[in-house]
Order: C-alpha cells, then sequence, then structure tokens
C-alpha cells in the first residue's frame, strides 16, 4: 500500500474565499471561532449576564468520610451582600441519585458521583460541597464561604493508595472492555521464554486544568430551567438535570456554545452544575458558580493513579510468546470510571499467550473520570517501556522488535483490521525522524556537557462511534444550515462539519452555518472518545445525501438539471428543503438507539483504532540531571483529515499533555487524610513553553473505508505512547531506567 506523509498537515491558510466548491474536505481552513475568541465576542458559561444575577461559591468539607453533626452559617450570613447559605439543612430537595434507574431515566449514569449535594450530612471525600454561598458579587461570596464552619464525626477512611492496592479486586469491565482478557496460558509461557521481562510501572494521578475551570450559570423560568455550563454532553446533562429536579427534560436547556477545554473532565455532571441550579431556585434569581483551580481538583475529578505489573516473554529472535499485564487503579465509594489501562496491550501486538487483568481499588477519595485517552495513556507507557526494556534484554532494535510482532489480526479478539499502517508510520517516522543515526548503545551519544538520547514508541487509541441526530436546511439563497448539539472546545468541530457539508451539498463553504453546543437542537454525541467528527459526519452525510435526491428530483421537474441547487429550488417557488436524522420525540429517541445499537454491531467487526509512532530525542545535563526535550515527531495513521489545520493542532496539544504527564504532572494525596494537596497551579505542575521542543506531526491519510469519508478519530491518540517514548529516550541518553513517572531530576541524577 502506497503511503503519503503529509508534512506538518499546515500548508498556510485559507480564507472561506479560497475554498472552492467541491473541495472544501481536505484544505487547512481557518477555524470558524477563531475570530469570536481572539476579539473576545465568544461567551463562556462565566460569561453570559442576566438581570439581578448572583454570585455563588461552594463551602467544601475537610475531612474524607463522616457525618456533619454542627453547622454555623451566621458569621457568613452577616457579611454585606450575602443572600443564603444553603446546607444540607435548607437546601432545596432533588430526586436522590440511589433512585435513579439508568435505562428508564436517560441520565444519571453521567453523574460524577453518587452524591445528593447539599441533601446529606454524609461526607465521602475530602473537598466534597456541603454548602454554598449565595451573594450579590463574587467578593461577598468568596470571603463568606470560609466564615461557614462545621463540626464532623469522622469514621476510618481508606485514602492511601499504596495500602489499598491488597484489597482490590477484578473489575466487571462493560459492554466494550472486560476486565479480564485471556489467550493461552501466559504464566506458563513466561516461565518458559528464552528471554523475558517482568516489570513493575507506576503512574500518578493527574488533574484536569482546563484554561476555562468549571463554571455554570443558571436561572429559573417557573419551573423551566436555563444552564449555561461547560459540559461536553449538552443532551446527556440536560436529560439529567431534569431528573434530579423533577421537571420534563423539555423543560431543561443547557447550552456550551464554547468550551475553554475540556479532556474529558467535563463530561460528567458535577457537583457545581446541580449546586447552581439549587442555589438560583432557592434565591429566585439567576446564580453564577465559576470554581476556583482549587474548587476544580476538589469537586471534578481527574485521572486514577496506577499500580501495574507487566511480564513480556519472547524467542531469542524477539518473536512474544507471553505478555502479562495486571494493573490496579482506584475508584470512589461513590462513583468512578475503570481506567481501561490494559487497553493497548491487548490490541497492540502478537503474542500466542495473554492474559490482562483491571483490578480496582475502592477509596473514599473524589472519584477519577476521564482525562485525555483515558486508559490508553496509562497503558501505553506501561506497555511501550516494558517492550523497550525487552529489545535491550535481546539486543535488538526498539522498531525491529515492535515490527516482529505485528499481528494479522486483533490479538486478543481475532477480528480483522479495518486498516492498520503501523508499520508504515513507524518506517516513514524513522526515515523523517533519522532514527538510523541512533547509536543503540546506552549513555553512548553526547554533546558537551549533555547526555543525548533517543527513544520511540506506538501510540494507540481505538476507534468509537456513537449516533448524532443532525436537521440540515437548504435554502433558495444557496445557503445550508446545520442544527446538532454537538461540542466546540478548541477542536474546530463547527469548522470540519461545514467543510463536510459544503462538499456534500456541492455548495460553496463560506454558504454553509453551524449551530452547535445547545441542548435544544437536535441532539448530539458527547465530546469524547475521539468519537465525534466521524458521528456528526455520518449523520451530516446521510442528511446530505437525502437533501440531494429531494433536489435531483425537483430539478428534473423544473428542467433545472446540471444547476445550482439554489436555482432549481427558486424555479420550485420554494424557499427551503429539510432533511433530519433522528428525531427529538420518543419514537425519534428509540430509533436513534436502533442506529446506535446497528452502527455499533457493524462496527464491531472490525477492530478499529488509530494509530502512530512517536520519535523523541531528550539531552540531559550529565551534571545536574537536567531533562530537555530536544525533538519530536509523531507519524499517525488516522484516516482521512478533514482539516489539516485542525488536525495538527489537536495531535500537537495532545504531545504537549503526554510530555506534561512525563515530566511533571502528579496529583499529591496527603495518605493520612486524603486530602489533596496540589490542589492549585501553584503546586501543581503543567508545561511552560520553554518545556516544549519543536514538535513534528505527519500522518499517512490513508482513508479506512470503513469509515463515513475514511475518517479515524485523532483527538487522544496523539498523548498515547508520548510518556514512554520520553522514558525510553532518557534511558538511552543515561542508562537509567524510569518506571514511575513522573520523570523528575532525582531520576535523572
Amino acid at each position: 500500500m502506497t503511503t503519503h506523509a503529509k508534512p506538518h498537515g499546515e500548508p498556510g491558510s485559507n480564507t472561506d474565499a479560497s475554498v472552492p466548491v467541491g473541495g472544501a474536505v481536505g484544505r487547512p481552513v481557518d477555524r470558524r471561532d477563531g475570530h469570536a475568541k481572539v476579539t473576545g465576542t465568544a461567551l463562556f458559561s462565566a460569561e453570559h449576564r442576566y438581570p439581578n444575577l448572583t454570585y455563588a461559591t461552594m463551602v467544601h468539607a475537610t475531612i474524607a468520610r463522616g457525618t456533619i453533626t454542627g453547622i454555623d452559617t451566621a458569621a457568613a450570613a452577616a457579611v454585606p451582600g450575602v443572600l443564603a447559605v444553603l446546607t444540607h439543612l435548607n437546601a432545596p430537595r432533588i430526586r436522590p441519585e440511589r433512585k435513579a434507574n439508568i435505562i428508564r431515566d436517560l441520565g444519571p449514569s453521567i453523574s460524577g458521583t453518587a452524591v445528593d449535594y447539599l441533601n446529606t450530612d454524609q461526607v465521602f471525600w475530602d473537598g466534597q460541597p456541603i454548602a454554598v454561598v449565595i451573594a450579590e458579587n463574587s467578593a461577598a461570596a468568596n470571603e463568606a464561604a470560609p466564615l461557614v464552619t462545621m463540626t464532623y464525626r469522622e469514621v476510618p477512611a481508606r485514602v492511601d493508595f499504596a495500602v489499598e492496592q491488597k484489597n482490590a479486586t477484578v473489575a466487571k469491565g462493560d459492554l466494550t472492555f472486560a476486565g479480564v482478557a485471556k489467550k493461552g496460558d501466559a504464566d506458563a509461557a513466561l516461565a518458559t521464554a528464552e528471554v523475558s521481562v517482568d516489570l513493575h510501572y507506576t503512574t500518578p494521578g493527574l488533574q484536569h486544568n482546563a484554561i476555562e475551570p468549571h463554571a455554570t450559570t443558571a436561572t429559573w423560568d417557573g419551573d423551566h430551567l436555563t444552564v449555561h455550563d461547560t459540559t461536553q454532553s449538552t443532551d446527556q446533562t440536560h436529560k439529567y438535570l431534569a431528573w434530579r429536579f423533577g421537571v420534563p427534560a423539555s423543560h431543561v436547556r443547557v447550552r456550551a456554545e464554547f468550551v475553554g477545554g475540556a479532556f474529558g473532565g467535563k463530561f460528567a455532571v458535577w457537583p457545581g452544575t446541580v449546586i447552581a441550579a439549587m442555589a438560583a431556585k432557592a434565591v429566585g434569581r439567576p446564580v453564577r458558580l465559576a470554581l476556583s483551580r482549587k474548587a476544580v481538583s476538589w469537586s471534578a475529578g481527574g485521572r486514577t493513579a496506577s499500580s501495574n505489573r507487566i511480564a513480556l516473554g519472547a524467542t531469542r529472535d524477539g518473536q512474544l510468546t507471553a505478555l502479562i499485564q495486571d494493573s490496579i487503579t482506584r475508584t470512589g465509594s461513590v462513583g468512578g470510571l475503570l481506567e481501561a489501562t490494559s487497553s493497548p496491550a491487548r490490541h497492540l501486538y502478537g503474542a500466542d499467550n495473554m492474559l490482562t487483568r483491571q483490578n480496582l481499588a475502592e477509596m473514599d477519595l473524589l472519584p477519577n473520570t476521564s482525562l485525555r485517552a483515558p486508559g490508553e495513556a496509562i497503558g501505553s507507557f506501561v506497555l511501550e517501556s516494558a517492550m523497550d526494556e525487552l529489545a535491550y534484554e535481546l539486543a535488538m532494535d526498539p522498531i525491529a522488535l515492535r515490527m516482529r510482532n505485528e499481528p494479522k489480526t486483533d490479538p486478543t479478539g481475532g477480528k480483522k483490521f479495518s486498516q492498520r499502517m503501523l508499520r508504515e508510520a513507524f518506517q516513514t517516522g524513522a526515515e523523517r525522524f533519522g532514527w538510523a543515526n541512533r547509536d543503540p548503545r546506552p549513555r553512548s551519544m553526547r554533546d558537551g556537557e549533555w547526555l543525548v538520547g533517543m527513544g520511540t514508541a506506538a501510540a494507540y487509541h481505538p476507534v468509537v462511534r456513537l449516533t448524532a441526530d443532525v436537521k440540515v436546511r437548504l435554502s433558495d439563497d444557496g445557503t445550508a444550515l446545520v442544527q446538532c448539539s454537538f461540542h466546540e472546545m478548541g477542536m474546530g468541530a463547527a469548522t470540519v462539519q461545514a467543510q463536510i457539508t459544503a462538499d456534500a451539498l456541492g455548495i460553496g463553504y463560506e454558504k454553509v452555518r453551524v449551530e452547535y453546543g445547545d441542548s435544544a437542537l437536535p441532539p448530539g454525541p458527547m465530546a469524547g472518545n475521539s468519537n465525534q467528527t466521524a458521528t456528526v459526519a455520518t449523520s451530516v452525510l446521510a442528511a446530505c445525501a437525502e437533501l440531494t435526491g429531494k433536489v435531483t428530483a425537483l430539478a428534473r421537474r423544473t428542467g433545472t438539471t446540471g444547476q445550482e441547487p439554489a436555482t432549481t429550488l427558486r424555479a420550485a417557488h420554494i424557499p427551503f428543503l429539510e432533511a433530519s436524522v433522528g428525531s427529538t420525540t420518543r419514537l425519534g429517541a428509540l430509533r436513534s438507539q436502533g442506529r446506535f445499537l446497528t452502527t455499533f454491531l457493524k462496527d464491531q467487526r472490525w477492530s478499529k483504532a488509530a494509530r502512530g509512532a512517536q520519535f523523541c530525542e531528550v539531552r540531559v545535563n550529565a551534571d545536574t540531571g537536567e531533562l530537555r526535550i530536544s525533538r519530536w515527531l509523531g507519524m499517525f495513521d488516522v484516516g482521512h483529515v478533514i482539516n489539516p489545520k485542525t488536525a495538527a493542532s489537536q495531535l500537537r496539544g495532545s504531545i504537549v499533555m503526554g510530555i506534561g504527564m512525563a515530566l511533571s504532572e502528579q496529583t499529591l494525596i496527603d495518605p493520612r487524610n486524603g486530602r489533596t494537596m496540589s490542589a492549585g497551579l501553584d503546586s501543581y505542575y503543567l508545561p511552560v513553553h520553554a518545556d516544549i521542543p519543536p514538535i513534528d506531526v505527519a500522518w499517512l491519510n490513508e482513508p479506512d473505508k470503513t469509515m463515513p469519508l475514511g475518517i479515524i478519530g485523532l483527538g487522544e491518540v496523539g498523548v498515547t505512547g508520548v510518556a514512554a517514548a520520553i522514558a525510553n529516550a532518557v534511558f538511552h541518553a543515561t542508562g537509567r531506567r524510569v518506571r514511575d513517572l513522573p520523570i523528575s531530576l532525582d531520576k535523572t541524577l
């Protein structure tokens, strides 16, 4: 198969006027939301203004587990401007989370926790919101909140991950991911392998720190609720809020036209969203609740810590005979996510004998949640570091070892690959990066006082496709309108859907308008699992095909065949035509579920994933241990790229997140009391510009023939393999193997 590597994917800038009819897809079109964001006209959730707007600040628990026995709100209530202080004693009553039926109620599954916020005297984690102050201005609310005092009856809490690992149990798994995957007898194969490594890797918890912290502006009009929220799932959020507050779903509107980064942290409904709506109901006025960085860390989940045993057995020529990964991650006592850390191990390399286990330790901590490439980000560090260690044991080139173990079908399921070009990604990337210039001996390359090392790792993220309801309107003035409540979080979602629509209808790109980010629109998918572009495109293409058929039939009747669609509509005296995929009625919801099952079952016939090869060069100061990344290349197999400019931005951003994971980021939890000690940017260290090298990204641009327009989601694959590539490069530079992230200074000295 011929490969076509695209240099950077950003060959200049295209304004709307420079995009020819029928040629929008594949062009680096500027993002549609760019002008609004750089000029400040884009309104985020904490910027919508209402008459008589009030401001709220949450009060957080200072114990990990126990019961509230006393509350003193007098000092807080006495602060000038304070309107109310809500606690479990006086807050509005809402439906208890524990009584939710996920299938019947279509929403409670999206809750970040199972806590009945401000309706219970129970504390389940240190930092749990247990009160809220509402005031005329934010200064008064912030002044009053620390004055609320609580007394507690504490009970022993499970807060030390190192201690609780012994109590971990095998995860049950779900529809798409089993807790245990087994093929052959991996233990026996490992014991008899000619060459083997049996290793232990750990990763710390990671926190969300999007540019825009979580925020909600809520207002009631009778029993109608409008919420401006930092969500990446408007449809599920509006259903959830309707259920919790006992009003019809049609009475709740969730708007999120602009979201300043989410990365999984804004998928679930966290306490702030519910409490803002409760506060607005209590005071009878609109309420804005904007979380501080510390409040985000205390009340919105992040990535779990992990402990991983991985063992590889191989023949002396590098053929894997055994692969074992045993992972322990944590979850909360009142919610949490199964982090699929063994996902890469199950799908990347062929071994006759495999065993992977996912174990969960339930703890009294804030429930964990998704963080870009959940499971795969951790799992790729574990697997790809171990593959590098095995390569050194075999005295074999790390890329050659990976190519030696390229499977013909999916290693654990035996399914055919819809597309797999990992070999081509490594071959093309190695040539472009200059891998052949690498002296394979550790500590053999030097530039003055700097030890130089090169590392590589595979990138992997599975393909997920959900369903989207879409309406497309074609008007007699030549314009088209696309409506769907999908999400724009910085990835250029509206831009690529406009490109797809323009080409599908045969009209100019500048003629397409897209409305999104509003639950009043046809329901769209949550923005996660790299699904949104392909999911929405599936429905957009179906709607456009229906419209094209209608226009063609009209053209025959009006004698306008071969002319522009607008000419046909005008000749037929029809102001517009519409096509809808799905419906917001109950019957339509059932049809939507049916479409999901059909799509899901069809996609399950194949093993689908985005893949790639990460290449990294590091420099480590021989005297001080200072670590600098000097070069980076990511070469990816991500199908047909709709917009090279937005794609390159997404891939680079993911790689930057991987660099943070590798070098500096970690959630620090006091093992004595469960308190998050890194709750703020003063103690949680994100990479800055000086930490980031020039990042070269490229892709093979080979369409996946089983996906709409050959699209494979690429939002998350870029973070996978990054930490391993850096750790592998550090070993090559220094001879020191780092198995516990982050790679801090003490680990390179």
